[in-house]
């Protein structure tokens, strides 16, 4: 009887020392954002108490894989991963605190841009990515920088030891990495090839690991040779024959197929536990669905719960989970800096950096001084290749903001317009020219040409890092615009409007930026138009047109803010414009045949006028509500006659094609208007939009008998437009619809169909 005790004894007491053993390994494979799922996953193993040893993962599993062995918890991950933040890291949009508006340019009508770097012999290369990472680089520094210092940048020493694997292209192999920055490990994970671009580790440029592993369950059993192994599969990726009856469903995601490896569910040992979530229906870009995801890996998980406590004997209990990561962020030392270290910069480069960081080496930066700086420099599109890290020093025991100036794009090319059913339509092309030293240097020009409108502008900006940053710019800008007949299915008149109007300006800027917000911009230019145009609708061609020359100066100052979503039809921030000008102009009226004048008019103007444009959206779900609100005030003369006063009075221009119609009754020196404008998101790309204007002038110009202007002061003297249509928001620009009301006698009804963007540069007296 003793003997069986003993014997029972010597069995517990293997099985104890078994069980205590027992090493076990999480493995995560890539999938996009399907890889979300994983935070589902550890969810489960932590509340059952089941102990990860070590986590390998790729791509997005290596995310996830990285983070947990961080110290985050799988509460914490789960918060990260249904914030808003997530979609902003990934989509590469800026919380509103850090979107500097001061390098931000007026919308052009592009929906292309070529990003290239021409070097001194003009060899080209072409470099591209779909999306930015601005965001989630500075974002993935600032995590990792305290677990990275605390486990001596040793991937084994982290709170749980992790192996993440990257991609070489060239040699064609897989990249495990185990050592390093973490940050730096996690972003090379995630360089999908055309989505992201890659970063340089060890002189390597790496990729996404799942090119060539992407559910690295071999690099879990040959580094940490654990006793299980948990393998997750969130890829869809798994076929070893032809998929005959999926072929069609599955051929829109070709370029995944084409660019991650195979996963192969067999190659979990027979001792480990296989995991695939249901995640059909789910997309490798459905970031916005994390909720369901993470519930997704769960469920998998909680499934196969029986099984995994059936080959773990070991437990972890939370509370002693809790503990440890308790004692790993103790090491955490606070994230102060006293160093900026560049990668590819030039002295002199290196001081415009510094000084847009407001470094120097007396007083220490912390964390908010460098993601102010961080965002001030990527504002300016010439930055937006650099690569940000974060890095602990031993000696001083203070961090170092790391700059690495990755391959810069100094040349760019945008192409763009639009094809309507009116004469308006456009081409678009634009080309940019980068100088950078111990100043920024930006070239540029563009071109619009078509029927209606035709433009040129040139300008070169000189960026300086003195007074809290500023900029010089020269500019020069041609417009012309020929009001003609448009041919609209709804006109209901044959009247048309008959003006031919050019405008040039010759203009010097200063641009300064008003905290991270705004914009000011003082201004003063040299002006100098021409207009060309008929007293009647009803014009032969034996009349002659009259022409007016308007030249002189115009100097004023403006502070604006836009945070709008897209460049046209928006349902989302906000744009605030102000502005203070003077004009001092010379007047040459030459009448033509339709005039009541005989002679030539030349007149001297001097007026002052002050403009207040602001418009929001209030999103709510699928519904946008907004507001529109403009005025002018100015004590701006008449002119020669009636229309040379009206066409160069400020005008109302509230829908897209309210610019490439000439409204006599939206025309006032002194006008209030507001508006109301309502989105229906029916998909995330598909809006129904409804809007209704009302404007009052406050003194409306009339035209007398003798085609001199009046003022008529009719109190209840109100014109109204309104809008019904649908906007379909694709690659090239806005697919739209619209029907359009005016309070105008020759346009009172419209419908316009267009495809681009439909937009033009600001008139010189604008």
């Amino acid at each position: 009887m003793w003997l069986v005790k003993i014997l029972s004894c010597i069995g517990l007491l293997s099985i104890s020392i078994f069980s205590h053993a027992q090493k076990v390994a999480l493995v995560l494979s890539g999938g996009g954002a399907k890889g979300i799922a994983h935070v589902g996953v550890i969810k489960a193993l932590e509340e059952n108490n089941i102990p990860i040893d070590y986590v390998v993962g790729t791509s997005m599993g290596g995310i996830v894989a990285g983070s947990y062995a961080a110290g985050l918890s799988s509460d914490e991950l789960e918060e990260i991963m249904i914030s808003k933040e997530l979609g902003q890291w990934v989509g590469g949009e800026l919380k509103n605190k850090y979107d500097y508006f001061y390098n931000k340019e007026k919308p052009n009508a592009a929906f292309l841009s070529l990003k290239l770097s021409l070097d001194s012999t003009f060899n080209a290369s072409f470099t591209s990515s779909l999306a930015s990472d601005l965001s989630l680089n500075f974002a993935l520094a600032e995590i990792m920088a305290q677990p990275s210092a605390n486990a001596n940048y040793n991937f084994d020493s982290l709170f749980i030891p992790t192996r993440i694997v990257a991609a070489d292209i060239f040699t064609q192999n897989e990249v495990v990495l185990k050592s390093g920055s973490l940050s730096h490990a996690l972003r090379a994970t995630l360089s999908v090839p055309f989505f992201y671009r890659p970063i340089r580790i060890d002189g390597k440029y790496l990729f996404d690991g799942g090119i060539y592993n992407n559910f690295p369950v071999d690099v879990a059993i040959e580094e940490f040779k654990p006793d299980i192994v948990i393998g997750v599969n969130v890829s869809s990726k798994i076929f070893n024959n032809y998929p005959y009856e999926k072929d069609e469903e599955l051929l829109n995601n070709s370029l995944l197929y084409m660019l991650l490896d195979k996963t192969d569910p067999e190659i979990i040992p027979e001792s480990g536990v296989y995991i695939e979530p249901d995640l059909k229906g789910y997309t490798a870009f459905d970031f916005s669905k994390a909720k369901a995801l993470i519930d997704s890996g769960y469920a998998a998980t909680m499934k196969q719960m029986d099984k995994i406590k059936a080959r773990i004997q070991r437990s972890s209990s939370c509370d002693s989970l809790a503990k440890e990561r308790n004692r790993f962020f103790e090491k955490n030392v606070p994230l102060k800096f006293t160093n900026i270290n560049f990668h590819g910069f030039n002295s002199k480069q290196r001081k415009y950096i510094s000084r847009i960081f407001k470094f120097n080496k007396r007083e220490p930066l912390y964390i908010e001084d460098i993601k102010t700086g961080y965002f001030r420099l990527v504002s300016e599109k010439y930055f937006r290749t650099i690569y940000p890290d974060i890095t602990f020093n031993k000696e001083s025991k203070s961090y170092q903001l790391e700059i690495f100036g990755r391959p810069r794009n100094n040349f760019n090319v945008e192409i763009g317009g639009n094809i309507a059913t009116r004469n308006v339509s456009q081409i678009f092309l634009g080309l940019e020219y980068y100088y950078f030293n111990n100043y920024l240097l930006k070239n540029s020009i563009n071109f619009y040409t078509g029927s209606f409108y035709k433009s040129a502008q040139a300008k070169s900006r000189l960026d300086l890092p003195v007074f809290n940053q500023l900029y010089l710019e020269a500019e020069v800008t041609y417009n012309n615009w020929d009001f003609i007949d448009a041919d609209d299915i709804l006109k209901q008149e044959n009247t048309s409007t008959v003006l031919v109007s050019t405008d040039r300006k010759y203009s010097f800027n200063i641009g300064f930026p008003v905290g991270a917000q705004f914009k000011g911009i003082i201004n003063t230019s040299l002006i100098n138009n021409t207009d060309r145009f008929s007293n009647s609708s009803i014009f032969t061609s034996a009349d002659t047109l009259d022409v007016l020359d308007v030249s002189g100066l115009r100097a004023g100052v403006s502070f604006s803010r836009n945070s709008l979503n897209r460049k046209q039809y928006s349902n989302e921030g906000k744009a605030f414009n102000v502005s203070l000008d003077y004009f001092n102009v010379k007047e040459k009226y030459e009448p033509g045949s339709t005039s009541t004048i005989e002679e030539e008019i030349t007149d001297d103007h001097d007026w002052f006028r002050a403009k207040a444009t602001v418009e929001q959206y209030f999103r709510n779900g699928k519904f946008s509500s907004g507001y529109f609100f403009e005025g002018v005030i100015s004590n701006q003369p008449f002119f020669s006659n009636y229309y040379s006063t009206i066409i160069n009075a400020p005008s109302f221009n509230p829908l897209q094609d309210s610019r490439t119609l000439f409204l006599e009754n939206f025309r006032a020196h002194n006008y209030l208007s507001a508006g109301l404008r309502n989105v229906i998101s029916v998909r995330p790309n598909l809006d129904i939009r409804l809007e209704g204007y009302a404007f009052k002038p406050l003194e409306a110009i009339k035209q007398q008998q003798d085609q001199q202007p009046k003022y008529d002061e009719v109190i209840e003297e109100i014109y109204f437009v309104g809008s019904a249509g649908v906007v379909l928001h694709s690659p090239i620009g806005p697919i739209s619809f619209s029907v359009n009301y005016y309070d105008d006698a020759q346009t009172q009804f419209g419908a316009l169909l267009h495809v681009g963007f439909l937009l033009f540069q600001n008139k010189s007296m604008d």
